[in-house]
């Protein structure tokens, strides 16, 4: 495959994502009226060098807009503009190539294997209760359920349970066990859903299930890219949180009956999931569709189409006069803007398909977008995506309710009353941004608001805001008495300049406007995790040493770190353990002076009763270099059962590696549980197993870890009284708290 072939297969347009996420700047417009002439001499001697331009303000805020017609004409402009700047980027490329020799050729092809990284080796100092159903009478009187980030604001997951029946989403099927009593667990019902299901909710006698179809080219470079990997981005340290790629199918069943469910809609939409919530019955589905126009195609990549056969393994090969290629470039753009002005509006308006079963016929309607009512666009800032808050009682048969805005997904935050999408951007993306220097703030995060009615079935957008930084995950945004905090880190280290703020946005006449930061909060460090509680906030960030800050947060005009702890190692997720307790898991480190080797996965419990001074009480680490929880990037799997002391953790266990070297023999796979007080620390109390153990050459399958990437074999588990279930993506192992080891009954998922 040739240089041009690869870069022609990701899309030349990751080159514009890539170069804005390094704080690099696409060109400006040499097209029409750019004052160009035809003098050879003045056109080869313009300097085409990326630089900031004069930056224009951005506002953040959106407006209803008036009806479709203006919802196309904007999305047309944003797309002419995004298009334009990916020529540009390219017209910079081919303006500043010359020819190399051969020598200087084959010492680049050296350089790039030379310094392809080795994911062993260290580079830099980065050392690297819910609404689930009731269950019935008969069912256990205490059991576990969905670690939401907010009581009463219920999660989707690929587990439920009710204390007598535990729901699950494996092998294409929504399955049904009667787990109680739990040593005669045993599945009763299995229902094929298309996709591929991955999360769900379980209200009352109705089921909502999230699927995946098959991924489908968009033109969307994030879009695509998510959907090539396949994969959720679930901690946010360094993967966007813009859904799995993939379009989403709802499906809702009638569980009335639990050995028969029933299929009673089925939704499908062009767009994959961001987030969902459920609250009081009503679900709240956040839905990301491909940037408006990515799907249509012009013909052609963004560079004319005479410079595709110039191009060798050093680069482009170039036969023609910088006039004669800045002629090329300014004729593609105009054949674009007329290919974009001819675009129809349902080329650009994504749809989406509903099906119901109302009074025994299936009845669809696909024309949600036909009107554009509660849509909200803005002029600036560089998000094409649409984003689509859908709300309906899964118990009733109304249409969708939706709300709908133009920017790019990200973290989601939601209490009862109202939901936050926060939206990473970076400068050097166009001609606005948010900030009067893109230099010293070159990244940002937009935060759009969402008004929550669940008894009305209702979102409505509020107003929009912006802070500096970019935001970590959902746990890095907390609503209080109104006011929004929220955590960001500017800079990537190793740079000195990296560094943290916590900011609180107020609502003001539709606007959500700063009223409160502290800023520069542990200089040459980043955010690995967040937690919010009352009138204080928690962070934790990194470089060699694991410093907690506490932060006094109830004047929202004047928020202040007033405590700091430094220990090895980092937090990647904080639990409240009560009042005065941080319950946390993340990774222990090995501090080797200019930068940390991260080690095995680390508890620990933290006082937090006097915010002034923290203190560490108790210490657990777990294995080696490699070991992996998958509790360690999803709280999900993190399942503490606060009424008997118990903690329980998906664990791969490796051990024997030294001196930043992997361990090599895995000597636990399965589900490891706790005891787990104040008082006495961390107990273990054994573990269930899930597989052998396994020694040398396989650590670069079982342990050879990154940090990121949780990675166990046992995804999630569930407490019933004093016995515990154990789930992997195909297996269920139940055992007794007092006899982990000893599994009383294993459940097949992938059994017919």
């Amino acid at each position: 495959m040739t240089c041009f072939d690869m870069t022609k297969m990701l899309g030349i347009a990751l080159v514009l994502v890539l170069a804005a996420a390094c704080n690099g700047k696409p060109m400006p417009f040499f097209g029409q009226g750019d004052g160009h002439n035809d003098d050879e001499e003045s056109c080869e001697s313009d300097a085409h060098v990326p630089q900031f331009a004069e930056v224009h303000m951005s506002n953040p805020a959106l407006r209803g807009a008036t009806g479709c017609d203006e919802v196309v004409d904007v999305l047309r402009q944003k797309l002419l503009d995004q298009m334009v700047a990916m020529i540009e980027s390219n017209r910079a490329y081919f303006l500043a190539q010359e020819a190399k020799s051969e020598e200087e050729c084959m010492g680049y092809s050296d350089m790039d294997a030379d310094t392809d990284m080795d994911a062993d080796t260290d580079v830099d100092s980065d050392g690297d209760s819910d609404g689930d159903s009731d269950g019935d009478s008969d069912g256990a009187e205490d059991y576990s359920t969905t670690n939401n980030q907010v009581e009463g604001v219920d999660e989707p997951d690929f587990v439920k349970n009710d204390g007598n029946t535990i729901y699950l989403l494996a092998d294409g099927r929504f399955q049904v066990f009667d787990a109680w009593p739990a040593q005669e667990s045993h599945r009763i019902s299995a229902t094929a859903i298309e996709g591929e299901p991955k999360k769900m909710f379980v209200l009352g006698d109705r089921a909502v299930v999230y699927s995946s179809l098959p991924a489908v080219w968009t033109g969307d470079p994030v879009f695509d890219m998510a959907g090539y990997y396949g994969g959720e981005c679930t901690y946010g340290y360094d993967c966007e949180l813009v859904g799995d790629g993939h379009p989403l199918k709802i499906t809702v069943l009638d569980i009335s009956d639990l050995t028969a469910p029933e299929i009673v809609r089925e939704i499908d939409f062009g767009g994959s999931l961001v987030a969902g919530r459920a609250i009081d019955g009503a679900t709240f589905t956040m839905v990301v569709f491909p940037q408006m126009g990515a799907n249509v195609s012009f013909g052609g990549d963004n560079i004319p189409v005479e410079l595709e056969g110039h191009w060798n393994e050093c680069g482009p090969d170039l036969p023609f006069s910088q006039c004669e290629i800045q002629r090329m470039f300014d004729a593609l753009i105009e054949q674009y803007a007329a290919e974009i002005a001819a675009l129809e509006p349902e080329s650009i308006l994504p749809g989406v398909r509903d099906r119901r079963l109302v009074g025994g016929e299936w009845i669809e309607t696909s024309e949600q977008f036909a009107d554009c009512e509660s849509f909200f666009v803005s002029e600036s800032g560089d998000g094409l995506n649409q984003i689509s808050l859908f709300t309906f009682d899964p118990a009733q048969e109304d249409d969708l309710g939706m709300t709908s805005i133009i920017d790019r997904p990200g973290a989601v935050y939601a209490n009862a009353t109202s939901m936050y999408v926060a939206s990473r951007h970076y400068a050097g993306y166009d001609d606005e941004w948010y900030f009067d220097d893109p230099a010293a703030t070159p990244e940002a995060t937009t935060v759009h608001k969402f008004v929550l009615d669940p008894a009305a079935r209702t979102a409505e957008y509020a107003g929009s805001g912006v802070v500096k930084g970019r935001v970590l995950n959902q746990f890095s945004m907390d609503e209080h008495d109104g006011d929004l905090r929220i955590a960001t880190t500017t800079g990537h280290l190793p740079s000195a300049d990296t560094h943290s703020t916590v900011s609180v946005l107020g609502e003001t006449d539709g606007s959500l406007e700063l009223v409160g930061q502290v800023d520069h909060i542990a200089p040459s460090e980043d955010i690995r995790s967040v937690r919010f509680s009352g009138d204080q906030g928690y962070v934790v960030t990194f470089e060699k040493t694991d410093p907690l800050f506490v932060l006094d947060l109830a004047d929202p005009t004047a928020p202040a770190v007033v405590g700091e702890l430094v220990i090895p190692g980092f937090s990647t997720y904080m639990h409240l353990m009560g009042a005065d307790h941080l319950l946390t898991i993340g990774y222990d480190a090995d501090d080797m002076g200019d930068f940390s080797w991260f080690q095995g996965v680390r508890l620990q419990i933290f006082d937090i009763s006097e915010p002034t001074n923290p203190l560490l009480d108790h210490v657990e680490v777990i294995g080696s270099r490699g070991s992996t929880s998958e509790a360690t990037t999803n709280h999900l799997a993190f399942n503490y059962f606060a009424s008997r002391d118990l903690l329980a953790l998906p664990m791969t266990i490796c051990e024997g590696g030294d001196e930043g070297m992997y361990g090599y023999d895995m000597t636990f796979s399965g589900l490891l549980v706790y005891n787990v007080t104040t008082e006495d620390g961390f107990t273990q109390l054994g573990g269930v197993p899930h597989a052998a153990p396994t020694a040398g050459d396989d650590y670069e399958t079982a342990c050879g870890n990154w940090w990121t990437n949780g990675n166990s074999a046992v995804k999630r588990s569930v407490f019933m009284e004093d016995y515990v279930f154990s789930i992997a993506t195909d297996l269920v192992n139940v055992a007794s708290v007092s006899a982990l080891s000893d599994v009383l009954v294993s459940l097949d998922l992938t059994a017919p």
